[in-house]
């Protein structure tokens, strides 16, 4: 699935070392014709550059539920959750919807909408029983779940598009 007028693209954000380059998806999502919104766990906040991506994507940071006078963003056409850090992933799989991110994940599934998944997650924590099961039970609710980055020494943003290519939101 590529992004064409007027697909919006949920980029979620958590909170690790890599989060501070999310700005370089945000740009080869544009590329690719998406509109980005960025949703930020809010330990995430103080990993991103909040104005910059703001700039960048035209469009607010969203790290909280709304207000009740406050519009509504756009429906998400796909969704990107990188880096994903373990705590994200556990919490996911097991439908907690605790912040306003995983609020819009724990969604996601049940509405068709693609959802690809980053790890950002030390060696020792994915050796983990928990994150094990936590990865085959976001793959049997059709979440896309990237373990093999590539053997890359950088994060693998590019991946994370790469991943939507073909992949149709269920009606």
């Amino acid at each position: 699935m590529t992004g064409s007028s007027g697909e919006v693209l949920y980029l979620v954000v958590c909170a690790a070392g890599a989060a501070a380059d999310v700005g370089r998806l945000v740009g080869l999502a544009q590329e690719e014709g998406w509109i980005v919104q960025i949703v930020a766990t809010p330990s995430a906040l103080d990993f991103i550059d909040v104005a910059e991506l703001e700039r960048q994507t035209g469009r607010p940071v969203r790290s909280r539920y709304r207000k009740p006078y406050e519009p509504k963003p756009p429906r998400a056409d796909a969704i990107v959750v990188a880096p994903a850090t373990y705590n994200t992933i556990n919490k996911f799989a097991q439908g907690i919807a605790d912040t306003y991110a995983l609020g819009v994940l724990a969604e996601a599934p049940g509405l068709g909408i693609p959802v690809v998944v980053l790890p950002f997650v030390n060696s020792a924590l994915a050796a983990r029983t928990p994150y094990r099961r936590s990865v085959e039970d976001l793959r049997a609710d059709g979440v896309r779940v990237v373990l093999d980055a590539g053997g890359s020494e950088r994060y693998p943003w590019e991946r994370a598009l790469a991943e939507l290519g073909g992949r149709k939101r269920t009606p």
